[in-house]
């Protein structure tokens, strides 16, 4: 039986992750690493905590001597390394704890693998899972494609861009294998109200006013949570050593119209007369250094390695929706105390 550490598994991204290779890999025994922060929340892996190839540790990857006795406790094989500071706003706030977690807690996990794995025999490899961030924004027009130079723009994007950097020069120095995957804005189950889109269904459920930022013409690329663990799970049996892919949902949405489809779907679901929830769109003041579009040009993993979204926006909404209106206990135990003071904080200005 293969080991295989999963990083930051109990968050949003991480708990789908874990559970593709759970439920799909019997013949791995899944690690899944998570410091169980503000986003990681055990509640996501129910379905599957008392699987006898899965198991639970809680730990900080920033903590280099943790971190060195369970490599040399469970002898990991391969690393799936999702575990970060992921929030924008929260990285204008206090960018050294995203220094700290995205920068030096990579490092920490590579000198581990360097020092422990032998990957020099067995079919090891490190994964690190990224953003698209890094390459900054685009204007009206292009696509980010594997080889779009790195432009970070916020504190987020630039330790997510560093440690990229890092994960190529382990393997360029030392010779790790590994892949790097960027990806575009994710939702789906489970994502923590912070975001976009489970904050307007928090907020619609509450006839809260939405927040937009600006004048709503952002625009993002949408992948659905469940399209990205399989892309994941792709990549890290099939992805070439050295190589980079980008995984995005070919969904361009401007944040404004997305919120109104959320609204009209919304009202739709809960028997509200049409155009209820757009009343509550609110614009506020933007944040600083706010990039105006991403787009993610996903051909090469869709070539190489036969990879593509398996529902539109429009069906991925609808499943997430349904998923927050069928959850509203879950929805209400994460969005108590410290979510609240948080939100005032953003928001109330």
């Amino acid at each position: 039986m293969k080991n295989i550490l999963i990083t930051g598994g109990a968050g949003f991204i991480g708990s789908h992750v874990v559970r593709q290779f759970v439920n799909n890999y019997p013949e791995y025994h899944i690690f899944n690493l998570d410091a169980l922060t503000y986003a990681g929340n055990l509640e996501n892996l129910k379905d599957i905590e008392n699987k006898e190839n899965y198991t639970f540790i809680k730990g900080d990857i920033t903590n280099e001597l943790f971190i060195n006795d369970i490599f040399s406790k469970y002898k990991f094989e391969s690393v799936i390394h999702l575990a970060a500071e992921s929030h924008v706003d929260r990285s204008i706030s206090d960018p050294l704890a995203f220094a700290k977690t995205n920068i030096l807690g990579t490092m920490i996990l590579l000198n581990a693998f360097k020092n422990e794995v032998d990957y020099t025999k067995n079919n090891s490899l490190f994964y690190h899972i990224s953003t698209d961030e890094v390459y900054g924004t685009l204007g009206e027009t292009g696509l980010f494609t594997e080889t779009t130079p790195y432009d970070p723009n916020s504190p987020y994007s630039a330790s997510k861009a560093s440690s990229d950097h890092f994960v190529r020069a382990y393997g360029e120095t030392y010779n790790i294998p590994y892949v790097i995957t960027n990806c575009s804005n994710n939702y789906g189950e489970f994502q923590f109200p912070e975001k976009l889109i489970p904050l307007c269904i928090n907020n619609i459920i509450n006839n809260k006013p939405l927040p937009i930022y600006g004048d709503g013409k952002y625009t993002r690329d949408w992948l659905y949570v469940v399209d990205h663990a399989k892309a994941i799970d792709l990549v890290f049996h099939k992805g070439k050593n050295g190589d980079t892919y980008n995984i995005g949902g070919f969904n361009e949405y401007q944040n404004i119209d997305l919120v109104k489809e959320l609204c009209k779907q919304m009202d739709q679901k809960l028997g509200r007369e049409e155009n209820t929830s757009e009343q509550l769109i609110t614009f506020v003041k933007d944040r600083p250094g706010h990039d105006l579009r991403y787009a993610i040009d996903a051909t090469k993993i869709n070539k190489n390695l036969g990879w593509k979204p398996s529902v539109t926006f429009e069906e991925g909404l609808s499943k997430t929706i349904d998923w927050y209106l069928n959850n509203t206990e879950w929805l209400e135990n994460i969005t108590k105390g410290t979510y609240q003071k948080y939100y005032d904080q953003q928001y109330s200005k």
